[in-house]
């Protein structure tokens, strides 16, 4: 691919990840800045809230030809909320999500929530930590809880399989899965990061799994191109 090609290339994504960016209501973009190269794209700039950052990066993702998203974009609330106030809102929302055990516990020091305690699975873990992300005044988030099965698990790497087969979302047959321990290696090349998070929530779920190695890669067979004005009205 010639040096103009590739400069059109990374144009044309970055200018469809600004576009999806200013699209999305979850968030203000306005103060956001794109930069991108060989599928790799960097956000930078300011945002009001710990969940919108998160929900730039998401939005990112979703653009074809997104391999990569460095999110370095800076939490800057509005309105700086005490810890005690944060506190009371954590416990209000690992309440609310009755499928978080009560093991799950929290510490906030300025804005910033520490997870602690235990789960019998992955995505218990991830839901307490979005449960608490999208609290007003949070600043940032870290995960510290462990998985404990509640009970040991026969034949998990087959189980583990099926479930990735049974997902709409992924092409199970470009996924490979190794299992050493509690932690497991995903590999493969798949179009889209729809389909990498799929099969990484599928594992999620495997009890007493601790560490899930995500090494798919995104490959898309397409990059965005610009709509001409006849599609447009």
């Amino acid at each position: 691919m010639t040096t103009a090609t590739l400069t059109k290339t990374n144009t044309l994504i970055r200018d469809a990840v600004t576009q999806q960016l200013e699209w999305d209501s979850q968030f203000d973009a306005s103060a956001l800045g794109i930069t991108e190269r060989d599928g790799v794209v960097t956000l930078t700039g300011f945002i009001d809230t710990y969940a919108g950052k998160l929900a730039a990066e998401r939005a990112a993702k979703r653009v074809r030809g997104v391999r990569v998203v460095a999110n370095d974009i800076q939490v800057r609330l509005r309105l700086d909320r005490t810890d005690p106030d944060i506190a009371t809102d954590v416990a209000a929302a690992l309440r609310l999500h009755t499928a978080i055990p009560l093991s799950v516990q929290a510490v906030v020091h300025h804005g910033h929530i520490t997870l602690t305690g235990t789960t019998p699975n992955l995505f218990l873990s991830a839901l307490a930590a979005t449960a608490v992300r999208h609290i007003r005044g949070v600043k940032g988030t870290v995960n510290h809880v462990q998985i404990i099965p509640d009970a040991s698990v026969s034949d998990l790497r087959r189980r583990i399989v099926q479930a990735i087969h049974r997902s709409a979302e992924v092409d199970a047959r470009s996924v490979s899965i190794t299992m050493r321990g509690s932690t497991v290696t995903l590999e493969g090349a798949v179009a889209s990061w729809v389909e990498l998070e799929a099969a990484e929530k599928a594992v999620m779920h495997a009890p007493g799994i601790t560490q899930v190695h995500n090494r798919i890669t995104v490959e898309p067979q397409l990059v965005p191109l610009p709509l001409q004005a006849d599609e447009l009205d």
